[in-house]
């Protein structure tokens, strides 16, 4: 058995667009998602987040779920769209949802871990041009400066942007999440602004506003794999890794982008101008800790056809049901890397999980043994990395609730909790009370 340390935090999260609901409720405007949802052939079925796990009306008996479980503290984020519906201006009953759910949680002795970007731009912004235009600043800027104001007292600690990634690149570039758009320079742009928004809101909390309560960034990373040693799929592998992992972690820790990507990239953006001086420097400003949010690792082969001379190669690894390799292994690869090329800062798993086809039985119950032993396998590997002093001070299990899995929409079930969209009924997969004991014993 693997032991925890007392200090080691354990948790559970969600997102506030995947499970609220509640999308018209007490002033809230429209996000980029539900446009996006609402626009035919964009989700899976056509599913939205309208209802999702109507956390929004049922937090209560949530955050009783949650001290069931036993976990030390619980991630969420704030919908941006019901704290400003329309550009300045301020909703207080949007905010009262967050207070309330907040003053609940520390009720039950659990610590509140608040995301401010969780994907949801307000409607209103994207209509300005989104990420794209660099006044998406000053809207964050607003943004964050209320929440910080609001909330900062009773907040565990805080994390600005949950996979910077997913919003830039899967939302402007590849066109698979809100707004869906297909550009490269947007997606350069977007990622841009959400890195250098990072910076400045980190600053606003620390220098400015002189708070104590730690402050991070999340991003989702990926070890890449080459198919081969060949000289080919070596450049497939560093410029997947590029792509997906140095665009983003160079920045932040070395306060740079990196050149390599930066020519491949020039084939189309002809001006870098949208980055100015003194952006690498607000970026890389220093943070309390670092957040992961990690799935599987990634194999891939060199093709000439691709933009970046990559594509996704074959593996025998079992799979999730997102059809993603189960790599512990590898898990423990990257921890050490990060160690050895980017950061000392304590790392905390802020997403880890699997998506599995599961069915509730006759008798009400839902037995996910693949899920159980991959929430372990992954569990184990951090206890063996702080054995090797790699300094991971947490895991949050994604998620708990199944709930709206963006454009897979309800089909793909993360949850170690069961819910049944039709009647919002809550039940506990083998998953949950196979973490809920790991949580109570310390010890995997």
């Amino acid at each position: 058995m693997k032991k925890f340390d007392p200090a080691f935090v354990f948790g559970t999260a969600t997102s506030s667009y995947q499970v609220e609901g509640a999308v018209n409720k007490d002033g809230r405007s429209p996000s980029i998602w539900d446009t996006f949802a609402a626009t035919p052939g964009k989700v899976y079925q056509g599913d939205t987040g309208e209802v999702a796990c109507d956390h929004y009306h049922l937090y209560k008996e949530d955050v009783q779920l949650i001290k069931q479980l036993g976990v030390e503290s619980y991630r969420f984020s704030i919908a941006w769209p019901r704290i400003f519906p329309n550009e300045g201006e301020y909703n207080e009953a949007g905010m009262q949802f967050y207070k309330n759910l907040i003053s609940e949680l520390k009720e039950q002795g659990i610590k509140p871990v608040v995301t401010l970007y969780h994907w949801d731009l307000p409607q209103w912004a994207e209509d300005k041009g989104g990420w794209v235009n660099r006044q998406s600043l000053e809207w964050f800027y607003t943004y964050a400066k209320k929440v910080f104001e609001e909330l900062d007292g009773e907040v565990d600690s805080w994390i600005t942007h949950n996979e910077p990634w997913c919003a830039a690149f899967l939302g402007y570039h590849q066109g698979v999440h809100a707004p869906g758009h297909t550009n490269v320079e947007e997606a350069l742009k977007a990622a841009h602004h959400i890195l250098v928004s990072h910076g400045q809101a980190v600053k606003l909390l620390k220098e400015t506003m002189k708070s104590e309560t730690p402050i991070g960034i999340t991003l989702n990373l990926s070890p890449i794999y080459p198919v081969s040693q060949s000289f080919n799929d070596k450049i497939a592998a560093n410029n997947a890794d590029g792509y997906s992992n140095r665009w983003y972690l160079d920045p932040i820790f070395k306060g740079s982008y990196p050149a390599d990507m930066v020519n491949l990239f020039s084939k189309y953006v002809h001006d870098f101008s949208f980055i100015h001086e003194g952006d690498l420097a607000e970026i890389s400003v220093a943070c309390d800790f670092f957040g992961i949010n990690y799935y599987s690792r990634q194999l891939v082969e060199f093709t000439s056809a691709g933009d970046f001379m990559y594509r996704g190669g074959h593996s025998d690894y079992a799979k999730t049901g997102m059809g993603w390799d189960v790599s512990p292994k590898e898990f423990q690869e990257l921890i050490r890397r990060l160690r050895k090329e980017y950061t000392n800062l304590p790392i905390i798993i802020t997403e880890n999980g699997a998506s599995y086809p599961d069915k509730l039985t006759e008798d009400g119950a839902v037995h996910d043994p693949e899920r159980m032993d991959y929430i372990k396998q992954h569990l184990q590997a951090i206890a063996e990395l702080n054995e090797e002093g790699m300094n991971i001070s947490g895991y949050y299990v994604w998620s708990l609730f199944d709930n709206f899995e963006w454009a897979f929409g309800y089909e793909k079930r993360f949850g170690i909790v069961h819910v049944d969209f039709e009647t919002q009924k809550r039940t506990w997969k083998d998953s949950a009370k196979f973490y809920q004991s790991v949580v109570e014993k310390r010890e995997v």
